[in-house]
């Protein structure tokens, strides 16, 4: 593990309330969305980057699969341990950094989902530099021709948010599309005043990104929590997908 960051500190304290979130209500759902997506054969290795409490892993276990998730935030696995125990399933959990691990072996798919791991750094660390590395481990994770399915913040989204003001001030660049926020968090557990930095998206960047990673990207969806589905994304909604494969 290296230093740990802001984030992983903020999920670490969030952790026990994370799974009260309404987003969180819609994994047997979502699970069987990319079951039909992904066309896994019975048994199949699964990973997941940024696996957080686990729900999506110990849903997958449930139906058989092979599970290893991934995550900075020693909370948050800690939540997933029990909960895998109480679900009677085994998934095999790694405490590490996205940007820095380094997998032993292949999986037949891998999934980054809901915000987990992809965007997500620290204040310090450049964010296009922290993306690309997360890219990098998840194409040395995964089979040639595997399906990888990424949820991410739609950057169209937050772009139509930001102001003349937000350039001049310093908190929006347009030339490197990093937007520097600062925001008062009532999220339970983790409450208080956090100043981070994120790349902004929109999908030609993200699919660019992703070409030049190792992955051909197959389709971009509409990808926030509860709404997935094989549909354009909209403007205005929370997240994006996009599934791809690794190059052969």
């Amino acid at each position: 593990m290296t230093t740990p960051n802001q984030w992983q500190s903020f999920y670490d304290r969030h952790a026990p309330y994370y799974d009260r979130g309404a987003f969180t209500s819609h994994t047997v759902a979502e699970v069987d969305f990319l079951l039909d997506l992904l066309g896994l054969a019975p048994g199949a290795a699964i990973l997941d980057v940024g696996c957080g409490t686990g729900r999506h892993s110990i849903e997958l276990a449930r139906r058989g699969f092979r599970v290893t998730g991934v995550d900075i935030s020693s909370g948050m696995l800690g939540q997933a341990f029990h909960k895998a125990a109480a679900a009677g399933v085994s998934v095999e959990w790694v405490h590490a950094d996205a940007t820095a691990w380094m997998p032993t072996r292949t999986f037949d798919a891998v999934l980054c989902l809901c915000g987990g791991a992809f965007t997500v750094a620290d204040l310090a660390v450049d964010p296009l530099a922290h993306d690309r590395a997360i890219l990098a481990a998840i194409a040395g994770a995964l089979a040639p021709g595997g399906p990888f399915v990424l949820t991410t913040p739609n950057g169209y989204r937050r772009i139509r948010e930001v102001t003349q003001d937000d350039v001049s001030a310093g908190r929006f660049d347009p030339v490197t599309m990093i937007e520097t926020r600062e925001e008062e968090f009532a999220v339970p557990g983790a409450e208080g005043r956090m100043r981070y930095r994120e790349r902004l998206y929109i999908l030609p960047e993200l699919v660019a990104l992703l070409n030049a990673c190792g992955f051909a990207v197959e389709h971009t969806w509409g990808g926030t929590a509860g709404r997935w589905g094989r549909r354009p994304l909209e403007l205005d909604e929370i997240e994006v997908m996009v599934t791809c494969r690794r190059a052969t």
